[in-house]
């Protein structure tokens, strides 16, 4: 989430939920916000997505992604930074598939940066599910009825969708992982049977994965306040100058990588 400080004040984001054993190859985590600026202007919430599919239940006083609420939705892989202006009130209980997990899952493979009407991709009714999530206040119960109406439907993972997997949690933990010769390697594997890997379930390259993590990398340490050398922060990300590390964070985020950092700091400073 870009800009955590300033979306703290509008929204009430919550993460922790319990994800069932039989689904945790698959499912990452359960989240939910919630939010009510009746009487206030909009907030414009953006975040730096992870290759993943999301698939979510959504309520509120104004339709959202073009779709009269309540509605189950799926997110598909979102390429660049996504963004959604939260107005009136709203609610969102949601379920983050792993990257590549949801195609692992239903065998379905939504269009990037798309967001559609859930409909038959589970194998379960989604006015049904919907329904018994809206029917639960509280934010735990309503992620447990996901979780329910999911588990029974989890296969048995697949070899090449586990081999995918390890490879991801060493490229999001590895900061020193910067080409993708280097993830190749590390797989045993060509570069080009790593992209056809990440064809299959990603539907994006393993180039861009890597240079997303490593900008999701830089976002946070600015976030937390970590950085006080933007140069030095490019190297150590795999960039060999600070202008392209400028250019791709811009590209991405939306904005330079100092005007991100100045705004982090007056953003800590209000908090």
């Amino acid at each position: 989430m870009l800009r955590p400080a300033e979306t703290a004040q509008a929204a009430n984001l919550t993460r922790e939920y319990r994800v069932a054993t039989g689904l945790q190859p698959f499912v990452e985590r359960y989240w939910s916000v919630r939010w009510d600026l009746t009487g206030r202007s909009a907030f414009r919430s953006e975040v730096l997505s992870h290759p993943a599919v999301n698939v979510s239940v959504e309520s509120g006083s104004s339709p959202r992604f073009g779709f009269p609420l309540p509605a189950a939705l799926v997110h598909g892989v979102v390429t660049r930074r996504f963004t959604v202006d939260l107005v009136g009130w709203g609610r969102v209980t949601a379920v983050k598939f792993r990257p590549g997990g949801f195609r692992a899952f239903t065998g379905d493979q939504p269009a990037l940066n798309s967001v559609t009407l859930v409909s038959g991709e589970f194998g379960a009714d989604p006015d049904a599910v919907t329904t018994a999530v809206l029917a639960e206040d509280d934010d735990d119960a309503r992620a447990a009825v996901l979780d329910a109406a999911l588990s029974p439907l989890a296969p048995e993972p697949q070899r090449p969708y586990l081999d995918l997997q390890e490879l991801l949690g060493r490229m999001v933990e590895d900061r020193s992982l910067v080409r993708v010769d280097q993830v190749a390697a590390l797989g045993d594997m060509s570069v080009r049977s790593l992209q056809r890997l990440f064809a299959t379930f990603l539907g994006v390259s393993p180039k861009s994965v890597l240079a997303r993590y490593r900008l999701q990398d830089a976002a946070a340490a600015i976030d937390a306040g970590e950085v006080d050398d933007l140069a030095g922060l490019a190297v150590s990300l795999g960039w060999f100058d600070q202008a392209h590390f400028s250019r791709d964070f811009r590209v991405v985020v939306g904005t330079t990588p100092s005007a991100y950092l100045r705004g982090a700091r007056k953003g800590a400073g209000s908090a």
